[in-house]
């Protein structure tokens, strides 16, 4: 018997993996292959899933950010208005610090380093973005090599720790594209030789530090990727 999309996400994501909640927040560890929020026909997603378990009824009062489809990693969500309102204001003044690991293709020259190339949405190709340099935003990711690895057939590769700066819809993506070193796995922009190299995108949220949105305390979570 044929499986519905909705179904095939269930079995491919798996139960919602809670990292820290209270009355004010919810912080959860979202897999790859389920999304932040519902799609336009695909509206099983981890928002909905956190709503259904913590019995809340409002999820568009949930979302303060948000993960790709294909990433995997820590989502915080909010819980009351007054914690969304204060989070939203956070991630404007950049105080949310966000740090992801990432498996890209080749052996990247150097040990760190940054991209600042703008981006704006490919308004003939959605969901893709491109670098634009006259109408593009700016953009912002340093990147610091982890460790260095031989991927199957002996393929380089190379481990990096990536700070977005600013916070882009597929910035991490698109710009270690553009640095020559595609994420492995990367179905939108990575070429054949990546993607063939991991079955999926190997792009995880692992580190999340922020301000309790009631109490004022530094907050700190941490999750390794599964890669």
């Amino acid at each position: 018997m044929a499986l519905s999309p909705e179904e095939r996400w269930m079995r491919v994501a798996g139960p919602v993996d809670v990292v820290y909640s209270d009355d004010h927040i919810i912080v959860c560890n979202k897999p790859s292959g389920l999304l932040s929020v519902p799609g336009i026909t695909l509206k099983d997603c981890l928002v909905s899933r956190v709503a259904v378990k913590f019995g809340q009824a409002r999820i568009d009062k949930m979302v303060v950010h948000r993960l790709d489809q294909a990433t995997s990693g820590l989502v915080l969500f909010a819980r009351t208005d007054e914690a969304l309102r204060a989070l939203h204001e956070d991630f404007r003044l950049r105080r949310v610090s966000k740090c992801y690991e990432a498996v890209v293709y080749g052996s990247v020259a150097g040990d760190s380093g940054e991209v600042t190339e703008p981006m704006r949405k490919d308004m003939d190709n959605p969901p893709l973005q491109l670098i634009d340099h006259v109408q593009g935003k700016p953009c912002q990711t340093l990147w610091s090599v982890l460790s260095r690895e031989t991927r199957g057939g002996g393929a380089d590769a190379t481990r990096v720790a990536l700070t977005p700066v600013t916070g882009r819809s597929h910035q991490l993506r698109l710009h270690m594209q553009v640095l020559g070193h595609p994420i492995l796995g990367d179905d939108l922009y990575a070429h054949a030789a990546a993607r063939a190299l991991a079955p999926r995108c190997l792009l995880h949220a692992r580190t999340l530090r922020f301000r309790h949105p009631a109490t004022g305390e530094d907050l700190s979570f941490e999750v390794p990727p599964e890669f």
